[in-house]
């Protein structure tokens, strides 16, 4: 079957993709995503401090106002692969062909590619959130991994970050304690937030598993079926399942106080397949990405992480 496919997109055309992309990146669905960083962007709170007073006929300065001010910088990353068209035209030929009169219509085969690219972007985005490394090709710093900015120490340690200890690894049997420890130390050293309508206890699947099985051994409520009216709760804080994060670790904040930064609209987003059989007669295909990403805490003290 003779078959050709070259398309290009960039800016703004390319961000589209790109953040079709980040979507399937379950953990940005619980972080707060900031849009169009071409280098760094502040990331400013403002805390307030004894700044309503009673009213008089003068000007009387009173209170405190402090500003926190962190850097996010994301790091530009690139994805080049050299694939053979049939690897994903046998594929792309079923759907084609799907019976039924009521069938959508299919993607294009770029399209059908694109969505390809965008499921490694999602998963090594997914990945880096938590466990990545600056240091590392392919990565950008995250939250939990080798000098984290959750982690009490390393490079980008930040030392206000409330850290809760677990008992052990965590297994059906223990998870409920552990759970019980993360949300007896909110409410020791972090108490502001526990109403917040954004807070969540981050987990990885893994953990999660443990958390139901145990709910389901104590008979609670539908967690024997899991049926669509279940929502993943602990003592009312909203759980957020996200498969990058490490094992034997639970993180509580705001989806407020957590930031992930990306480009979409930049002329260095770009996505572009080329098709390599008028060049060199092959039957070869090269995808080639370039997109940014990275991640940052706002307010340190109002974070805590358990291990």
């Amino acid at each position: 079957m003779a078959f050709t496919t070259t398309s290009n997109f960039a800016g703004k055309a390319a961000g589209f993709y790109i953040a079709a992309a980040l979507k399937e990146a379950k953990s940005l669905d619980y972080l707060t995503m900031i849009e169009n960083i071409k280098y760094k962007s502040n990331i400013q709170r403002m805390a307030g401090s004894s700044v309503v007073a009673d009213a008089t006929c003068d000007f009387t300065d009173a209170g405190t106002l402090a500003l926190t001010e962190k850097v996010l910088e994301p790091k530009n990353l690139q994805i080049n692969l050299d694939l053979c068209k049939s690897t994903l035209l046998d594929s792309w030929e079923a759907l084609q062909m799907r019976a039924g009169a009521g069938a959508p219509p299919p993607a294009s085969f770029d399209d059908y590619v694109i969505s390809y690219m965008g499921e490694i972007i999602a998963q090594a985005t997914e990945e880096s959130i938590w466990d990545g490394a600056s240091g590392t090709g392919g990565e950008f710093q995250g939250f939990l991994g080798t000098n984290g900015y959750l982690m009490p120490t390393g490079t980008n340690a930040d030392a206000t970050v409330i850290q809760s200890s677990a008992s052990g690894a965590y297994t059906a049997a223990n998870i409920i304690a552990n759970l019980q420890t993360l949300t007896a130390d909110m409410a020791g050293n972090v108490p502001a937030i526990l109403g917040k309508e954004d807070l969540h206890i981050y987990m990885n699947n893994k953990t999660y598993g443990y958390y139901i099985s145990a709910v389901s051994t104590l008979g609670y409520v539908n967690a024997y079926n899991m049926n669509g009216d279940y929502e993943p709760v602990f003592e009312g804080y909203k759980i957020a399942v996200c498969p990058g994060m490490l094992d034997n670790q639970l993180v509580a904040a705001e989806k407020s106080n957590l930031f992930y930064g990306t480009d979409l609209l930049s002329d260095a987003t770009r996505i572009t397949l080329m098709d390599m059989a008028a060049l060199d007669g092959s039957d070869n295909m090269r995808l080639v990405a370039r997109y940014s990403g990275g991640v940052q805490t706002g307010v340190g003290a109002d974070l805590v992480r358990q291990s």
